[in-house]
């Protein structure tokens, strides 16, 4: 009979956002396979469990799964944890999991903290219905081409960034996105825990101004409204630079960057409009 994967929540910063049912499970598995043996050790000591751990993680994910699968197979019972959160999210484990099904190994969840719902619930955007895109790629060009795909989103945009990238990713959120409502939240359940609400541009001159930005963060974006109060502003000054002899789409370029938003934005005020065909 094989034993179970158990897929453990663990906690996204403060050690006591674990469950009984957590501690339990990883005192009774076998082993428990994590991303730093290191990281889950503080976890481990701090609930006084001497469970084994070994290292599973995106560089050896291929060669570990069916050395993992093996030790299922015979009978073992396994816990798959994360650095911090819910396994899997934004995080090696896919192929285990995916393994496990195939082969008929139980596969259970245990659920805990989660930076996409804590920061999501305190956000003070629309929650009855979101979309988490993980994190944003890291060179811009391909940066924005994944808001772009994002700009029509019906549903609360939540997005992992890294503290490094932050102030760019936020340009390219206000060129692309425009002036729609943005939540960062930062080192969740921490001592510095925080929240930044505001356009992306707005929050954006709030770190620049600490000269450094540290801790793990997450970012959303509230669905964004065509028609907002300043888009006849945009329009307007669209027609303005047309009068004044500037070609339309040119014109268009020009106003999205002095106001940093899209030009599909400008476009869809001038649409709204009737000052261009649909």
């Amino acid at each position: 009979m094989s034993g179970t994967l158990y897929l453990v929540a663990t906690p996204i910063g403060n050690l006591e956002d674990t469950t009984y049912r957590a501690v339990r499970v990883l005192r009774e598995v076998a082993a428990v396979a994590c991303e730093d043996t290191r990281q889950t050790r503080k976890l481990l000591d701090h609930y006084g469990l001497n469970t084994p751990r070994v290292s599973y993680h995106e560089h050896n994910e291929a060669s570990r799964t069916e050395e993992l699968i093996a030790r299922l197979e015979a009978g073992e019972s396994i816990a798959l944890v994360s650095d911090a959160g819910t396994p899997l999210v934004s995080d090696p484990g896919y192929r285990l999991v995916r393994a496990a099904i195939e082969r008929q190994i139980p596969v259970v969840p245990v659920p805990g903290a989660s930076a996409v719902l804590a920061a999501l619930a305190a956000s003070g955007l629309p929650t009855d219905s979101f979309r988490f895109a993980g994190f944003l790629p890291a060179k811009s060009a391909a940066r924005r081409r994944e808001l772009e795909f994002l700009r029509d989103a019906e549903d609360t945009v939540i997005l992992y960034e890294s503290p490094h990238r932050i102030l760019e990713s936020l340009i390219d959120v206000a060129e692309v996105l425009g002036d729609r409502p943005v939540v960062l939240a930062r080192e969740l359940t921490k001592l510095h825990e925080e929240f930044l609400r505001g356009t992306a541009a707005q929050i954006r001159q709030t770190l620049e101004l600490r000269g450094a930005v540290k801790g793990e963060i997450t970012l959303l974006i509230g669905k964004g409204d065509p028609r907002s109060p300043g888009d006849a502003g945009l329009g307007a000054a669209v027609r303005l630079l047309e009068a004044r002899g500037t070609p339309r789409m040119e014109a268009i370029k020009q106003v999205a960057k002095l106001h940093h938003v899209g030009k599909r934005d400008v476009y869809r005020c001038l649409q709204a409009e009737k000052d261009v065909p649909e």
